[in-house]
């Protein structure tokens, strides 16, 4: 567990909570799962002592479900959001998602292999702020060493750039998880631009299609999930706007950055939806276009068949006529009649040959 008191221009950690709260700024209590799971009753010892309030059962349960999509609840008293990351971390078999019920390792592109979600959650108090972590929760790890190093800088930090309350705080950390997948964009698109690529290559034989229906249910997963975020921040930022009318222009000045950060971070929400979505129609199209140039492939060899087959049945009408067990045939007897047979045979195989040129049925299609 990793506990932070963060002031106006101030930011120190320690491994235990605070007694009390300090007289400035807020404090932001950030563990991982297995340690809330086996620490929630002193953590709600300690909320009681800071804040006067403890956590509703319901809201502890819902804190230990690993498998519960993001969403949004609050009482009178705090507030409770739960925020499933998107992340590259290697498969947990302890923590697995339900894409990973049932133990197989999911084949396709590299980077859509790796694609996890975890669950974090945030109790949102009036100074407090505990975050439950997965594990491995590199978001918080970094949003902390970030709040460290700009405690060690000796230039004066400026407010905006720690926050003022634990909505604020909550906020910067959602928004660093969604920009983490953001930044993901890239590499997804690399990913399944090659697979495209082979799609609509005339000479490849594609045979890998039990890996593309897991990347397009990968994909699909991500934007339900995506969805369930986007879902949770709306209600957040409804909620934000029934608080009571601030008493100070400094408090309806917080409120405001509030509303405008939780619209910021719905915004980059909506970019993911819209980048995964397309993904899924450019994956979807490609599938397509692949399976009408097979057809157009399979009609331009049907149509060659179909004129060698036209080409050659005069001929077998020929050598059919000659064939016939009659005693009297004309050129049968003639010491020229095979020669005569073979050249009428040539030429009515060469002008069927030019006709059908011609007429472009043995044109070779574009490329």
């Amino acid at each position: 567990m990793r506990v932070f008191s963060i002031g106006p221009a101030s930011v120190s950690e320690s491994d235990r909570a605070p007694a009390q709260l300090p007289a400035q700024g807020l404090v932001w209590i950030a563990c991982s799962q297995p340690e809330f799971e086996a620490g929630w009753p002193p953590l709600q010892q300690t909320l009681q002592s800071l804040c006067g309030l403890q956590l509703v059962d319901l809201h502890v349960s819902d804190l230990l479900n690993a498998q519960l999509p993001s969403h949004f609840d609050y009482t009178s008293d705090y507030d409770l959001l739960i925020f499933r990351r998107l992340a590259t971390a290697v498969v947990r078999p302890e923590r697995s998602g339900p894409s990973r019920q049932d133990g197989k390792r999911r084949s396709g592109p590299p980077i859509l292999r790796h694609i996890d979600t975890s669950p974090v959650g945030f109790a949102i108090f009036e100074r407090v702020l505990l975050s439950v972590h997965p594990a491995d929760c590199a978001a918080r790890d970094s949003y902390a060493a970030r709040l460290l190093q700009s405690a060690g800088n000796e230039v004066r930090i400026a407010s905006s750039r720690l926050p003022e309350s634990p909505a604020d705080l909550m906020l910067r950390l959602i928004n660093q998880m969604v920009d983490g997948f953001l930044d993901l964009r890239r590499e997804l698109t690399r990913q399944l631009d090659h697979w495209q690529t082979e799609l609509l290559n005339p000479r490849a034989r594609f045979s890998n299609w039990a890996a593309l229906l897991d990347a397009r249910l990968a994909l699909h997963q991500l934007d339900e999930v995506c969805e369930d975020q986007r879902a949770a921040m709306q209600d957040w930022i409804e909620t934000v706007k029934t608080w009571p009318e601030a008493g100070s222009p400094a408090a309806e000045r917080e409120r405001d950055l509030l509303l405008v950060r939780s619209r910021d971070v719905l915004e980059h929400i909506e970019r993911v939806v819209h980048h995964v979505r397309r993904l899924e129609q450019s994956v979807e199209t490609a599938v397509q276009i692949h399976f009408n140039a097979q057809s157009n492939r399979t009609n331009d060899i049907m149509r060659t068949l179909t004129v060698l087959t036209a080409i050659f049945l005069p001929l077998n009408l020929i050598a059919g006529i000659f064939g016939m067990n009659f005693e009297f045939i004309p050129l049968i007897h003639e010491a020229s009649g095979f020669w005569w047979a073979m050249g009428a045979m040539g030429l009515t195989a060469v002008g069927l040959a030019l006709l059908f040129w011609r007429k472009r049925y043995l044109a070779r299609s574009g490329r």
